[in-house]
């Protein structure tokens, strides 16, 4: 598929401000202009009814794009971990309910875990599928990044499953995503990888 895209205006199919902000940093030096989808048409909800991560981000995409007709992008990500049969995964967001929080997720996730402190039996990863949709067509890239979750939370920074998810990558150290710079994180990180594929695609 060959796009004819040139750089503007990038809407975000998405309301989460920490989200929109490690977007943000990954793409404004590359003549991308990232705007929040409220910030062009308020606040809307979109039905994520997909049960794979391409799905969910494709139907978010292409919703974005018919709606203000400008480039869009969307991501969907998910925590597979291992000892619990890759899940939460594409219900990561609501994993604790419908209307739960991240502290709420965070907590189960950890219950379900219960007392297992072997790092190798909490193996997890987080999965990104980005979706582009332009008036050329769609796209999609995929970033990973192994890791285990923590026997508590660790660190005031990240949003979601950060304070509980350390990656297996040596610039990380011993830190969770929630314990380390943004930079850092950014550069390793599932989105920042996914971004990363985007930018290859798209320099």
């Amino acid at each position: 598929m060959t796009f004819a895209v040139r750089k503007n205006t990038l809407v975000l199919a998405t309301g989460n401000p920490d989200k929109v902000a490690e977007i943000d940093a990954l793409l404004r030096d590359k003549g991308w202009i990232v705007r929040p989808l409220k910030d062009l048409a308020g606040s809307v909800d979109i039905d994520e009814t997909g049960t794979t991560l391409q799905e969910n981000a494709a139907i978010k995409a292409r919703f974005v794009h018919k709606l203000t007709g400008k480039p869009a992008l969307a991501d969907d990500t998910g925590l597979e971990v291992d000892a619990l049969d890759g899940h939460p995964g594409v219900y990561s967001a609501r994993y604790a309910g419908p209307e739960a929080t991240a502290s709420d997720n965070r907590k189960k996730l950890l219950d379900e875990l219960g007392d297992v402190t072997d790092p190798q039996s909490r193996k997890a990863r987080f999965r990104t599928v980005i979706a582009f949709v332009d008036d050329s067509g769609e796209e999609f890239f995929e970033g990973v990044c192994e890791g285990h979750i923590t026997t508590g939370e660790r660190g005031d920074g990240g949003f979601g499953y950060d304070p509980v998810f350390q990656p297996d990558h040596p610039a990380g150290g011993n830190l969770t995503f929630a314990e380390m710079d943004a930079d850092t994180k950014n550069r390793i990180s599932h989105r920042g990888k996914a971004l990363q594929n985007f930018l290859k695609r798209f320099p």
